[in-house]
């Protein structure tokens, strides 16, 4: 493991010590759709999946209840977070789906309850380091002409945007969605350009300029005293989204070998 990947790690494993503060300012309803997901990713996290189910069930319950109070969601709100508990309900569901497949639904859940109703800083933001760790990666895969490392950590970026997607479609203009999409679905489709075309790596700088303005323009003025709250922040998120890509890397390899095996029997 590399320097850097260590020390993220290790940060994270702090941040499991910190308790999260809660505001003040949420009203105490919306609050308690927060904790309910927040407490249907603990139970995931520990394979207790019919306790999860039974939160992410009793949170349709109490999200009809503030609807029909005429909480003032908009149509799209209520088909993003209404699809991601779907999917979230349906991984509790599954016994062919993988324990950490099933942490990443309900991350997303949780992820995009969260930008619902955050004032401030959104969980989702917490993801920068993760993702620009990832990124950063990637671009030095290229710089090196390593094929098979930049093709590891595209499919661990994108596994970390599926991760926050929801949330930003909550939380960012239409506009910057589109764009964004468009450069990680160009970086996706087209992957090898990244080795053989100028275009291409301007494309990949053009996208980690996208994602440094998106996370810079989130990100609140911390000499606030008011939002120091907003400091601590869950980093159990984090290191399970972690444990995913690392995961998602472990598969490809082993994949990768099999691959080779079959290659030299041939």
């Amino acid at each position: 493991m590399k320097p850097r990947k260590r020390i993220l790690l290790f940060l994270t494993l702090l941040l499991l010590l910190v308790p999260v503060v809660a505001n003040a300012a949420i009203e105490p309803s919306i609050k308690k759709l927060d904790d309910i997901s927040d407490q249907a990713l603990q139970m995931v996290k520990v394979y207790r999946y019919e306790d999860a189910e039974k939160l992410l069930t009793h949170f349709e319950t109490e999200f009809l209840k503030e609807t029909a109070k005429g909480h003032m969601y908009s149509m799209d709100e209520l088909r993003i977070v209404t699809t991601a508990h779907d999917e979230a309900l349906k991984a509790m569901n599954s016994s062919t789906m993988a324990h950490e497949e099933k942490i990443h639904k309900v991350t997303r859940f949780r992820l995009v309850v969260d930008a619902l109703q955050s004032i401030h800083q959104p969980l989702w933001t917490e993801m920068e380091s993760p993702i620009m760790t990832v990124f950063n990666d990637m671009k030095d895969a290229v710089h090196n002409g390593n094929h098979e490392d930049f093709q590891v950590n595209l499919d661990s970026f994108l596994s970390l945007y599926e991760v926050i997607y929801p949330s930003l479609r909550v939380d960012v203009t239409p506009a910057t969605i589109q764009q964004l999409n468009a450069r990680v679905n160009y970086l996706d489709h087209y992957s090898p350009n990244m080795f053989t075309e100028t275009t291409g790596q301007e494309e990949l700088e053009a996208l980690e300029a996208d994602l440094k303005k998106l996370f810079d323009d989130m990100t609140e003025d911390e000499s606030d005293p008011s939002l120091w709250w907003v400091i601590i922040s869950t980093g159990s998120i984090i290191i399970m989204t972690l444990s995913y890509v690392g995961w998602k890397k472990y598969r490809a390899e082993i994949e990768r070998r099999k691959n080779r095996l079959k290659e030299r029997k041939n």
